[in-house]
């Protein structure tokens, strides 16, 4: 009799504490099931839009000095001569290794790649300097050295992550959840190596090649502010409207 008493004050008691807001929240969805049944944005192939341009510099660029790769004779001994840092990949007064992407103005949630993007070691340098992927976008690391190295992105959005790779090992693969724009990655093995990722919540990026240029196709019709962003001079944007099927061009300058 007392136990059924207790027992009836007991529940009383949850009963109210769950109408107050009490106990435990409800348990989020798994993220696979939150992607399946996630609605994504398909742009239309017959009226994609693209946006296209040229990164130049004015002046004369910095010139870094050679990387210093005497305490490291095994690194050394895999270049015939100087080897200087990709940071100012000038080239007939065009500009390299610029990050350029949709910064605003898209609407909605756009499907990741099921590709990879690749990163390689090769001669103690990151290979490509820049890159870029899309959140949730597999990042596949690879050694092509015959010595050890040290994987180290440094987030300060996304999880920071930290992966020696020997000779000869499987690629890292990881993902970045959240959008962050030119994320370092460093080598704690050789201080010299460094690399920069941005991670874009939409497919709409490029990173200039040699000669300056780069593309970004596919777009939906619409009014965008294009960013441009070097490593060392920062960011530049402005703003781009392209209608169905339209091609537009987007350059930019930089200089010392």
């Amino acid at each position: 009799m007392i136990y059924s008493k207790f027992f009836g004050v007991t529940m009383t008691a949850l009963l109210l504490l769950a109408g107050c807001g009490g106990g435990e929240p409800a348990a989020e969805a798994p993220k696979e099931e939150a992607a399946a049944t996630q609605d994504y944005v398909e742009v239309d192939p017959a009226t994609a839009a693209t946006v296209s341009g040229k990164v130049t510099f004015t002046g004369t660029a910095p010139t870094a000095p050679p990387i210093n790769m005497s305490a490291e004779p095994e690194c050394k001994g895999l270049h015939s001569g100087a080897v200087h840092p990709d940071v100012f990949a000038v080239s007939d007064g065009m500009l390299g290794n610029v990050f350029v992407w949709v910064k605003s103005g898209l609407q909605g949630a756009f499907r990741p790649p099921d590709s990879a993007v690749q990163l390689d070691q090769k001669g103690c340098i990151y290979t490509p300097h820049v890159l870029a992927l899309q959140t949730n976008q597999t990042l596949q690391v690879t050694n092509s050295d015959p010595l050890t190295h040290n994987v180290h992105p440094l987030p300060t959005v996304n999880r920071e992550w930290n992966r020696s790779q020997t000779p000869g090992a499987p690629a890292i693969e990881q993902a970045f959840p959240r959008q962050e724009i030119m994320l370092p990655v460093k080598c704690n093995i050789h201080p010299w190596m460094r690399s920069y990722i941005s991670v874009v919540d939409h497919p709409f990026f490029a990173v200039t090649g040699t000669d300056g240029s780069f593309t970004i196709k596919g777009l939906p019709p619409g009014t965008y502010t294009v960013e441009a962003v070097h490593e060392e001079l920062g960011p530049k944007e402005m703003s781009v409207t392209v209608g169905p099927s339209e091609a537009a061009t987007a350059d930019f300058a930089f200089g010392s």
